[in-house]
């Protein structure tokens, strides 16, 4: 039998070894390929970021970097999958806003948002633009609410599909304004232009990617922008607080989540290697020229944003009366 003595320099020799063990960990990782799990389809902001990230991370670590496309229920499907995975930073998910939109339109979701996982950085961010149909006698927002008190129960607003910040910051808009707008859902932004270039919707809140081409062809008319800062792709564009509502801001973002358990110095890790690429030159132009602004931060930068994101989108899903199903 060991004595008490000889069980407390044991544990004390384990714990000083595994403490030791912690930065050589961080130095051979990555051991193997990695996996970015983009819990959409191809094709959009997150799914771009993801590319150009992995590139990068492989020409600066060696090894292969794996996109893997698992969309399906709003990113649930994608996310839990990371969830799952072994802690050890070699499988990641690249999750957008609907991440934190998520808890306040699902009742039971199968892992925690906050809990289930380590953030590892923002990794861009994707204004929305408010858009309004030509047909509508409006060129200002302030003109567009007018137009509203003035014609209760008239105005639609479309969005890319139930749940996803263009959805909630069209709620957002309704509860800010007190005007009566019924929401119009649709399977994805681009099936929605052509009833709003037509007249048959209103108005709509769209990522300024996606937008762009429509407004630059006159098509679409954009009054406003949802960030704190004007888009550098469309930059003549006021943000909704210059346009007259003030405290309103949204987005559509993107950012790396590891499983719960990675090792910090694996996460510190990837947060310098991810925050490097994104002030790489050619990365951030590509981004821009798709009107993503990059990101930046810590990971517990990130993950106090995550948790902001989901108090707010819990008052705009309340004061809109959705309830979780």
């Amino acid at each position: 039998m060991k004595t008490l003595m000889q069980r407390r320099t044991f544990a004390a020799a384990a714990a000083l070894a595994l403490a030791g063990a912690m930065p050589a960990m961080a130095q051979s990782y990555p051991g193997k390929s990695i996996t970015i799990v983009v819990p959409a389809s191809p094709g959009g902001a997150i799914d771009l970021a993801a590319r150009l990230i992995g590139q990068k991370l492989t020409e600066a670590w060696g090894q292969p970097v794996v996109i893997d496309n698992r969309a399906g229920a709003t990113g649930i499907i994608g996310t839990e999958f990371v969830a799952k995975s072994p802690p050890d930073g070699h499988t990641l998910a690249l999750v957008a806003s609907s991440h934190s939109i998520n808890p306040s339109m699902v009742k039971k979701l199968p892992y925690d948002t906050l809990k289930s996982f380590e953030p590892v950085a923002l990794t861009h961010v994707v204004p929305l633009v408010l858009i309004v149909s030509p047909t509508l006698p409006v060129k200002t927002v302030k003109e567009l609410i007018a137009y509203g008190k003035a014609n209760p129960g008239k105005l639609s607003f479309a969005s890319s599909g139930t749940g996803g910040a263009p959805h909630f910051s069209g709620e957002l808009f309704k509860s800010m304004t007190g005007l009566d707008i019924t929401h119009i859902p649709y399977k994805g932004s681009t099936l929605a232009h052509p009833d709003l270039i037509s007249g048959r919707t209103s108005l709509m809140f769209d990522t300024v990617a996606a937008a762009n081409v429509q407004i630059k062809a006159g098509r679409l008319r954009a009054l406003a922008v949802t960030t704190a800062k004007r888009s550098s792709v469309l930059p003549d564009v006021p943000t909704m607080q210059e346009a007259g509502v003030p405290g309103y801001e949204t987005s559509t973002w993107g950012g790396l989540l590891a499983p719960a358990g990675t090792p910090k110095a694996t996460v510190d890790k990837l947060n310098a290697e991810v925050d490097r690429i994104l002030t790489l030159p050619d990365v951030r132009k590509t981004l821009i020229d798709n009107g993503i602004e990059p990101g930046s931060g810590t990971p517990q930068q990130f993950a106090t944003f995550i948790a902001s994101e989901m108090v707010k989108w819990a008052k705009v899903a309340k004061d809109a009366g959705i309830q979780p199903e």
